[in-house]
């Protein structure tokens, strides 16, 4: 295909023939040329709401090879109301940016110079328009997202800008062809009971002649090291075909299995297809496949992900589009974040609904690293129309998706919905809906019946949340996925230890984003919680109370800025590793944890643990130790039920403790049996120990022991001043039996010392009192700068060492004095 990438102008409003960049989108073009505020500065957001109530349009000449019978102009991605001229004539319409589109040219095309022209819509008009034609439906936020096929959160979310693009955000080209092209090429890749692998490669070809063509599939590993026969001699099918269809089947009798990350490696096979006649190649199409075998298992209402048979629990996060605007997500940036998942230890990637279906390079990489992906189908928070014009958008792009995605080994699950089956029932719909459809024949037929079809081998689930069955609340937390958001919105997150999920798929608390990423985006003088630019970038209705009440459930009132910013990140991550840790000691009831988000869009206070700059807020660090393969943790087990008696282990979910007081969970995520030989001590603030206890336990691959501990370890004298910490190794688990805003806290008393070399700067802190939640924000002095861990706690005589990445030498003593260096204690000490 020859790109069509050069020599872009756009129009509309008072913009006339100004130069863009393809892919992108009219907010790019305008930024790049001045012509607009960077919109995630301050409150600019709110100059730029008439870019997407214009009208705009893309116009560019080129000149073209008249040679071949057929010439297409092929769009991948254009966003998203449009209609196409060539030379003044009309070639065809546009209304999806989820999908793309062909259209044969040839009767337009002429010698010489050919103009092209696109005109765009302004998707509120349109939106606006299929509403009124169709009538409104319920609907999270005051945005017609819901009657385009447009990425949702253009409008605005909780955690995302209002800003409606257009443009040509996906490559686009001319493709001259002769006799017949490759229209669609569907490889489904199985396992069978005997291992042996099978590529079924079903071909769909357009023709533009009636000549017999040589349809050639070929498997092979290319670059890798040869080891059995197939791999020495490669696998080949060939066949010719008079019509346009073919099935070529490539058998493999020993295949390496793709595993996801910690279970194996991810070897990948090239798979290649060529479509010849008269001994010229016509056509081509490349992907990399892997063999592995993917199920859900709901017996008993458990929602069970199970991976070459092998039961996996699933670490996962969220994942929302890592920028508004799609042309700035490279694959290296793309990269540079999986990397920071990896590194967090998650295994799993959800594709949330109101985004994207997620690109080429996403599914890429995450072939190549090993993580399973969840993709959602693209609807959220909204009651959808399932009448024309959406419904055949609808189904097309859930055709194109699949067929695009399926071949990706990454790819294991399907879901029809964000939380609009939930939300049909809970939030007040059905009154204004009056009987009016509302998305349901998408998620309980048409998209499995697309799937069923397309990609039988990959598992369909017909929303997150939902429970399995119709006459069962779709967010029961007993079946299926669940979401919990009651924490968040009105409640504390201890609450998460109350749940007893079968897997969670969503679940969260807020924190605003770094402070070198504050200070890039705001020129709040000063910065305040709610001065203006903080206000704007706090997107969450209601979001600052929310913020307010969980510091005041367990820290200490904040003084300043400096003290709020600190507290409201640490209660962050607390509240999300307090829900991680309950739910991975419930091991086998519950078997999947996805935290609500990864990744943020922009800068902004929101529930993500990279923010909107791509720099880790405190929340990864406490991510990537409660995602640890091995996880040590002291959970309150509250039930009417006695303490099973003896020290031996017993399963998780039958150990019950008084009053919530702490069992000692180990949970083994790792490939071989991991032996617990764990101290548990009841001490005093000064690190006295009060009571000791020596535990042992055997813990098996994919497991979880529960121990209960003797009482002399779990009854304090004075709540106030103790607390339960267990060590086994470097795995160190803490129990506190009161919040920190009850506890009087000794003044913080530690040493330092700093060692800077060209790499990295490493502090040392030894400390001479408890210190509490200790950590270094370098980024205050550097925004560069990284340091390696967060939130540790040190009892006296305690060391710990943070390195800190950064580009040039840090000030010494700002770097060992607050608001750098933290801990509870320091807004206590008075």
């Amino acid at each position: 295909m020859k790109p069509l990438h050069e020599g872009w102008t756009i129009s509309g409003g008072e913009v006339t023939d100004l130069p863009a960049t393809v892919p992108g989108c009219v907010h790019t073009a305008l930024l790049a040329a001045g012509r607009i505020d960077d919109p995630y500065l301050d409150e600019n957001e709110t100059k730029l709401a008439w870019i997407g109530r214009t009208d705009w349009s893309y116009s560019t000449t080129f000149t073209a090879d008249l040679g071949a019978p057929r010439l297409d102009l092929v769009c991948a991605g254009l966003d998203t109301v449009a209609e196409i001229f060539l030379n003044g004539e009309p070639v065809g319409r546009t209304a999806n940016m989820h999908r793309g589109y062909r259209f044969d040219v040839r009767p337009f095309v002429r010698a010489g110079t050919n103009s092209l022209k696109i005109k765009f819509n302004s998707p509120y008009a349109y939106a606006e328009e299929v509403r009124a034609k169709l009538g409104d439906r319920p609907n999270a936020y005051p945005e017609p997202f819901n009657f385009i096929r447009k990425q949702a959160c253009n409008f605005g979310w909780d955690w995302g800008p209002t800003l409606v693009t257009s443009g040509i955000w996906q490559p686009i080209g001319l493709h001259p062809w002769s006799v017949a092209r490759l229209a669609e090429v569907r490889p489904q890749v199985t396992v069978a009971p005997d291992g042996t692998g099978r590529v079924e490669v079903r071909v769909r070809l357009e023709r533009a002649a009636e000549e017999p063509v040589t349809i050639t599939a070929a498997l092979t590993r290319g670059g890798k090291p040869m080891q059995t026969r197939f791999e020495a001699a490669g696998c080949r099918a060939q066949a010719t075909v008079d019509g346009i269809e073919a099935l070529l089947i490539l058998t493999v009798d020993e295949p390496s299995l793709w595993w996801p990350r910690g279970f194996g490696e991810q070897p990948l096979y090239d798979l290649d297809v060529a479509l010849q006649a008269g001994g010229e190649t016509l056509d081509s199409w490349h992907r990399r496949v892997g063999f592995r075998k993917v199920r859900v298992d709901t017996a008993g209402d458990a929602f069970t992900l199970h991976v070459n048979d092998v039961p996996i629990f699933v670490r996962g996060v969220n994942w929302i589009p890592d920028d508004v605007f799609a042309d700035r997500i490279t694959r290296a940036r793309l990269r540079d974040r999986f990397v920071q998942a990896a590194d967090a230890n998650v295994n799993f990637l959800r594709v949330w609904g109101g985004g994207r279906y997620e690109s080429e390079d996403f599914y890429e990489l995450a072939d190549e690293m090993g993580f399973l992906v969840g993709q959602d189908f693209l609807f959220a928070c909204a009651a959808y129309p399932e009448e024309e014009p959406l419904s055949a958008e609808v189904e097309a792009e859930a055709r194109e998706n699949v067929i695009r995605l399926s071949s990706h080994p990454s790819l294991v699950l399907w879901t029809g919905n964000n939380e609009n089956i939930w939300g049909h029932e809970d939030w007040d719909w059905k009154a204004p809906l009056a009987g009016r459809t509302w998305g349901a024949g998408y998620y309980f037929k048409l998209l499995p019946r697309i799937v069923a079809e397309l990609d039988p081998s990959r598992p369909y689930w017909p929303g997150s949340p939902y429970s399995g069955v119709p006459n069962r609340h779709p967010n029961d937390p007993a079946a299926g996925t669940t979401h919990i958001w009651d924490v968040w919105n009105t409640d504390d997150y201890t609450k998460y230890a109350a749940y007893r999920p079968r897997f969670v798929a969503e679940f969260g608390f807020q924190a605003p984003p770094a402070y070198a990423t504050l200070r890039r985006a705001l020129s709040d003088q000063p910065l305040a919680p709610d001065s203006p630019g903080m206000a704007h970038h706090q997107k969450a209705i209601g979001g600052d109370q929310k913020l307010e009440r969980g510091l005041a459930n367990h820290l200490p009132a904040p003084r300043d800025f400096d003290d709020w910013h600190y507290l409201t990140q640490l209660n962050q991550a607390r509240a999300v590793a307090f829900g991680i840790e309950h739910f991975r000691s419930l091991r086998p009831l519950c078997m999947g944890s996805i935290m609500w988000q990864l990744n943020d869009c922009w800068p902004v206070t929101s529930w993500a643990a990279v923010d909107g700059d791509a720099r880790k807020k405190p929340l990864w660090y406490a991510m990537r130790d409660a995602y640890a393969d091995h996880l040590l943790t002291l959970q309150p087990r509250t039930a009417a039920a006695p303490v099973p008696g003896g020290p031996d282990p017993v399963p998780t979910g039958e150990v019950f403790t008084p009053e919530g007081a702490p069992a000692l969970v180990a949970v083994n995520d790792g490939a071989e049996p991991w032996t617990v030989a764990a101290t548990v001590t009841r001490r005093s603030l000064s690190g006295d120990v009060l009571a000791a206890s020596f535990l042992n336990a055997t813990v098996a691959p994919g497991s979880a022991v529960t121990i209960p501990l003797p009482a002399d370890l779990t009854t304090p004298n004075d709540p106030a001043t103790e607390l339960v910490l267990a060590e086994s190794d470097d795995d160190r688990a803490w129990f506190f039996f009161t919040e920190d805003k009850d506890i009087t806290w000794p003044p913080p008393a530690y040493e330092t010392s700093v060692a800077q070399d060209d790499e990295s700067t490493k502090v040392t802190v030894t400390a001479r009192s408890i210190l509490r939640a200790l950590t270094l924000y370098p980024d205050r002095l550097n925004p560069s700068a990284e340091t390696d861990r967060s939130g540790v706690t040190l009892l006296p005589g305690d060391t710990v060492t943070f390195t800190v990445t950064t580009d040039q030498p840090l000030d010494e003593k700002a770097l060992t004095t607050r608001p750098v260096l933290r801990c509870v204690n320091d807004i206590t000490d008075l």
